[in-house]
């Protein structure tokens, strides 16, 4: 059904993600290898891969160089990062420069299956319980201009816009907001819709990326 490269460098690592491949996705195919060359190699051969997992780690990568290296030149093939790292602005950081997700090695194999699902449908993947992770204060005070929303462009928000963009802050999906809100998904996708409009962002990510530092409690209260 699907033809994944997995690119890790710790064999044990590679052989337990194909096992919840292979056991969550009928007649997936599996390539592996071990560093970023042999990666990139595989992939230009292989026209009809679905998807990469790389370790943000192995040889060749040189921290997150590796993933815009592997965008550059197979700007087509969707790159998920997989890595022991949980640092929140590594996990955004990754998605900004093209990663349509970020799964953790310590997820467990639950996690990792519903990552893959959400990935293979065609959404992006965050690890909700590092994006909702506070920063260090040294950290939030040298980042807290950086793609700082406005609060007039959030004021223009309405209550349940709101909600929606925190939750979306959290890395919920679409489905995911939709259930914890007692709404339609499709209704999810009008707000999301309304909210970069609103915001002026382009995308999801941009919007989560903004929406790191808000209080959402005191735009809630109003």
């Amino acid at each position: 059904m699907y033809k994944i490269l997995i690119a890790d460098d710790h064999p044990l690592f590679r052989e337990a993600i194909i096992n919840v491949i292979v056991n969550s996705f009928t007649g997936c195919q599996t390539l592996e290898t071990e560093d970023l060359d042999s990666a990139l190699e595989i992939a230009k051969n292989e026209e009809d891969l679905d998807l990469i997992l790389l370790d943000l780690n192995m040889p060749g990568m040189n921290g997150l160089n590796g993933l815009i290296t592997l965008r550059n030149d197979l700007p087509t093939v969707p790159v998920v990062i997989v890595s022991a790292e949980e640092d929140k602005q590594i996990v955004l950081q990754a998605i900004t420069y093209g990663a349509v997700g970020f799964i953790t090695k310590s997820s467990p194999r639950d996690q990792m299956t519903d990552a893959l699902q959400q990935i293979l449908a065609g959404n992006v993947y965050l690890p909700s319980d590092i994006i909702r992770a506070s920063q260090p204060d040294n950290r939030r005070s040298q980042r807290k201009d950086d793609n700082q929303i406005p609060p007039e462009l959030l004021s223009s928000l309405t209550r349940r816009q709101l909600l929606v963009l925190e939750r979306m802050s959290k890395g919920e999906s679409n489905k995911q907001i939709a259930y914890n809100l007692n709404i339609a998904e499709t209704t999810v996708k009008a707000h999301v819709s309304a909210i970069l409009r609103k915001l002026g962002v382009h995308n999801r990510i941009q919007a989560v990326l903004s929406a790191g530092n808000i209080d959402f409690n005191e735009y809630l209260k109003r």
